[in-house]
């Protein structure tokens, strides 16, 4: 097994090889972009900018993507793990990335990209990076939360229950259960609703077609939008814009 300083910091993108490795530091793989598969030990996670793994030392992993992907690995030698109370994070390797270690992260992204950060930064970095994503640790991480942020950046995208099960790395069946449980939904309903709150949004705030909202709400065309929004508003597309025209104008 591969030895590492006390504290190391480097800059991966990584492929459609599969090669396993283990080493005797412990490691944390922070993605930046993109999205990377990796198994530790048997244990599966697919990590992205909101979601984080850490590989014990000794224990046997491998990665890869069929996307562009860039991510920080933060070798850390044992001594720095036990110098803070952070054994917990190498007891769950995939963990949700907060929006202050997110802060962190693109921090020391930045940084990395100019070059190898200077050896005080990264030891003044670290440990605040480590006890910021400590103090989430005990909390159950939603494994949608990755989805969801993409469907809403995305929702014109051809999301099926299929493409949404592989983009958050689980079974159709599991993407049920996770829908039932933290959205007591769907997975089609909770799209369709996002999808509705996208149109709105873009009828209440542009002036863009209606046609061409519908189809970057995701739906096959505006005749499809119209007869979503009268089953679930009892409105129109050009009702509900000149209803917020409106409101807005007596407010003004």
């Amino acid at each position: 097994m591969a030895s590492a300083p006390l504290l190391d910091l480097h800059v991966r993108s990584y492929g459609e090889s599969r090669e396993a490795d283990r080493h005797s530091f412990a490691q944390v793989v922070l993605p930046v972009s993109g999205e990377v598969a990796l198994e530790i030990e048997g244990r599966f996670g697919r990590l992205d900018p909101l979601h984080a793994a850490f590989v014990a030392p000794g224990a046997w992993h491998s990665q890869y993507s069929s996307v562009a992907n860039r991510s920080l690995i933060l070798d850390v030698g044992m001594p720095g793990f036990e110098q803070g109370p952070w054994q917990q994070l190498l007891e769950r390797p995939f963990t949700a990335i907060g929006p202050a270690a997110r802060k962190l992260v693109e921090f020391m992204g930045i940084l990395a990209a100019g070059g190898a950060p200077a050896p005080s930064v990264l030891q003044g970095w670290t440990p605040l990076l480590l006890d910021t994503l400590t103090l989430g640790a005990g909390q159950p991480a939603s494994r949608l939360a990755a989805l969801l942020a993409r469907i809403e950046a995305e929702p014109g995208l051809p999301w099926s229950t299929d493409s949404m099960a592989r983009t958050a790395g689980v079974s159709v069946s599991r993407l049920h259960a996770l829908f039932r449980e933290e959205h007591d939904s769907t997975p089609h309903d909770w799209l369709l609703r996002c999808r509705l709150q996208r149109a709105c949004d873009w009828l209440a705030g542009s002036e863009r077609p209606v046609a061409e909202i519908a189809l970057a709400a995701g739906f096959s065309e505006q005749s499809a939008l119209t007869r979503a929004m009268r089953r679930a508003m009892d409105t129109t597309p050009a009702a509900y814009r000149r209803a917020r025209r409106e409101t807005r104008s007596k407010t003004q």
